[in-house]
């Protein structure tokens, strides 16, 4: 992963997970997706993929106000997780995790980038057309509980490059 940077109109700084993170990234989780959170235990083991997988926190200040991780392995890369605390939704800083997953992806050779979002998600999948992601399929039911469809989303990082 490339040095720390910040995001200059909102002072957040991006920097690699480090264990330290996982308690904190843990709770974030658990609010922003609470039948859906990722453990301690899961956090942990995510963080063993390394360096495939790479994962950052965005930070303001002392507080971490959102994360995002790719796993970078062959041609088609993954979005892992992706969240932003909710008093820093709307700022931009969404779309700045995807911009740096997509960086990430591309960097290690990867002609694609899939993901899947909740479809009850309104906000990440507007987010996720907006930046050029092409819906392929829905799987029925894949979130429980709440019997959730998932979007499988893809773009494809040259059409990315060239946006």
């Amino acid at each position: 992963m490339s040095a720390p940077t910040t995001t200059p109109h909102l002072g957040i700084r991006l920097r690699p997970v480090e264990w330290p993170d996982i308690e904190t990234l843990t709770a974030l989780d658990s609010e922003l997706f609470p039948d859906d959170a990722w453990s301690a235990q899961s956090w942990w083991a995510e963080l063993a993929g390394r360096p495939r997988r790479r994962y950052i926190v965005a930070t303001e200040g002392d507080s971490v106000v959102g994360y995002a991780g790719v796993d970078c392995a062959g041609q088609t890369a993954d979005v892992m997780t992706v969240g932003v605390a909710p008093a820093a939704q709307g700022s931009g800083l969404g779309r700045r995790l995807l911009d740096w997953m997509t960086d990430e992806a591309t960097a290690s050779g990867a002609e694609a980038l899939l993901l899947e979002v909740r479809a009850d998600n309104e906000r990440a999948r507007n987010l996720y057309l907006r930046a050029g992601f092409e819906q392929l399929q829905t799987r029925r039911g894949y979130y429980q509980p709440g019997n959730v469809d998932a979007h499988v989303m893809r773009i494809h990082l040259t059409t990315k490059a060239a946006t």
